[in-house]
């Protein structure tokens, strides 16, 4: 049997993603609620507006829920899930400041974007806070927002996906796959937004204008996160290997493909190309014999 592992593979660099040493949690998964804090510490808020959409109840794995109910902040909480939104309202019952709508949000500037829903409430047009998670599409609906710009952004990225590979799904609400942290950092930059931390799956932006308060010098992929392990490659014979994690998010157990799954052809075609070239030789000497 062949040997077959992956090194993992860490270049992050302490002083680029020391943001990460705030994490905590109040509703947050990965403790996005901890680097918020300390990045409206360096840059402090503009005027205490957050959206996000994706709210989900308000609580389950909020990244906003602690700065309307704990920190006073004005908070649009954007959920398109009739029954979720229910919840929704429940939990903002009695809260001046929280601003539930009940949407499913779109791309399409004019008709269903998140400028146009937005656009319906008191929100100033430079938040200071956007957190957009809707397990898929987020890509999209960021790049949607023109008429409102965010200070700070944080979105979910798929995590299985390795730092140097550029993925961005199908343009379809209906499709949960998401984008890879490259391809969100590629729209940050044409968007003008810097990478400022990563968690698990979440990353944060921050306004072009503000970066220079966070004094990080080198805030490319890998200086900011591990890498993931993940690998395809084949011998020179053709034969297929793999090394993945099992799926996340299937429910079925240890979803690990087996190798024989990836094989594009079958043993007998999985040849070296000299050894054909001296069977084809051997052939030919033969016939010469004859």
């Amino acid at each position: 049997m062949p040997i077959l592992r992956v090194i993992d593979l860490d270049r992050r660099k302490p002083e680029s993603c020391y943001l990460q040493d705030a994490r905590r949690d109040v509703t947050s998964q990965f403790g996005e609620d901890g680097i918020i804090e300390k990045i409206f510490e360096i840059v402090p808020p503009a005027n205490r507006w957050c959206v996000e959409y994706g709210a989900w109840d308000g609580v389950y794995l909020s990244n906003t829920y602690h700065l309307v109910h704990d920190l006073g902040w004005n908070g649009v909480l954007i959920e398109g899930d009739p029954a979720k939104f229910a919840e929704l309202e429940t939990n903002c019952a009695g809260l001046a400041n929280a601003h539930p709508v009940q949407a499913v949000v779109g791309f399409d500037n004019g008709v269903d974007a998140l400028d146009d829903v937005l656009a319906g409430t008191d929100c100033p047009h430079a938040p200071d806070l956007a957190s957009i998670d809707v397990d898929g599409a987020d890509y999209f609906l960021w790049q949607s927002m023109k008429a409102y710009r965010p200070r700070v952004v944080v979105i979910e990225f798929n995590p299985t996906v390795p730092n140097d590979v550029v993925f961005v799904q199908d343009r379809d609400l209906a499709v949960h796959q998401g984008a890879s942290l490259a391809a969100m950092v590629e729209l940050g930059k044409r968007k003008r937004y810097e990478l400022v931390a990563v968690t698990n799956c979440n990353a944060f932006f921050v306004d072009e204008p503000l970066f220079p308060a966070f004094g990080i010098e080198d805030n490319s992929i890998d200086a900011m996160r591990a890498n993931v392990t993940g690998r395809i490659f084949h011998g020179y014979d053709g034969t297929i290997y793999t090394k993945m994690r099992p799926l996340q998010w299937v429910g079925r157990g240890d979803t690990r493909p087996p190798i024989d799954v990836f094989q594009l052809l079958p043993p007998e075609e999985r040849n070296w190309h000299d050894k054909l070239e001296s069977q084809q030789t051997d052939s030919a000497d033969g016939e010469d014999d004859d």
